[in-house]
């Protein structure tokens, strides 16, 4: 991309186009958005540097998080499209990326933490692309992760859950572990994971499925039309009815009202 074309982009706005991509599940235009963040960030980290070597400062550029964000949030943002495209390789490298920012020089203390938390970020990541991979050996490992990082639970069990369903995994044992913090789980909506509830729930859905145990089966999906709606998300709720429908023979009586009461309500 030309660099007068990368002068005119505003990594912010960028940014709001990576998460809409994200939200329609459009990995090839995650992936294009990304490479596009990363020039842009690039560009303007050339022009500091450029002026920094004449000793002059450089034009200001309006930006609402240190320059390293952005570059963290390119590879972040590649990785998660490599991965859901299949491309197990490649999200390592971009993983690998966004562990180590600590090359960017002049970090400030808000810096110096952005940094710390895309390491963080990089290393659940690692385990879930390995875990969804089929590595079922590192289960236990990530299980014990989890529960010294108590604020990743929720999407790690979204991530094991799918696991399991995908390659025939039992994890009884793990969700037991974890009752306690996923007691209620879609019945209080919180905007910071209610996306991971909805996906835990849904795939918890699959699972009580797959397993024989139909009506919690239906639980869970019910829990996930709930989600659904409150996210607006006409996809996920097509999805879930859709699932809920495979097991109207095996739900209750008071199980199918409920699902009619939702659909009621979404009128």
């Amino acid at each position: 991309m030309r660099k007068s074309i990368l002068k005119s982009l505003k990594p912010d706005i960028i940014v709001e186009m990576l998460d809409m991509a994200v939200a329609f599940e459009n990995w090839n235009k995650v992936m294009e958005r990304a490479d596009m963040l990363y020039q842009c960030v690039q560009s303007i980290h050339e022009e500091r540097q450029e002026y920094r070597s004449k000793g002059v400062p450089a034009p200001h550029v309006h930006i609402e998080q240190p320059l390293v964000y952005y570059y963290g949030f390119s590879h972040l943002m590649r990785g998660m499209a490599h991965q859901k495209m299949g491309q197990v390789d490649r999200a390592r490298a971009s993983i690998d990326q966004y562990a180590d920012l600590g090359w960017m020089e002049d970090l400030d203390e808000v810096g110096i933490q952005v940094v710390q938390e895309f390491r963080h970020k990089a290393q659940v990541n690692r385990y879930a692309l390995e875990i969804e991979a089929g590595q079922v050996e590192l289960l236990e490992e990530f299980v014990d992760f989890l529960l010294e990082h108590p604020k990743e639970g929720l999407a790690g069990l979204k991530v094991i859950t799918e696991a399991a369903v995908q390659h025939r995994w039992q994890i009884d044992r793990v969700l037991y572990v974890f009752k306690d913090q996923i007691q209620g789980v879609g019945r209080e909506m919180d905007s910071s994971n209610n996306d991971d509830m909805y996906h835990y729930c849904y795939q918890r859905a699959l699972y009580e499925q797959w397993m024989g145990r139909q009506q919690e089966a239906v639980e869970f999906i019910l829990q996930a039309i709930r989600l659904a709606g409150k996210l607006g998300m006409d996809r996920y709720f097509i999805r879930c009815t859709a699932l809920l429908e495979s097991l109207r023979e095996e739900a209750t009586e008071e199980q199918i009202g409920r699902y009619r009461e939702m659909l009621e309500g979404m009128k």
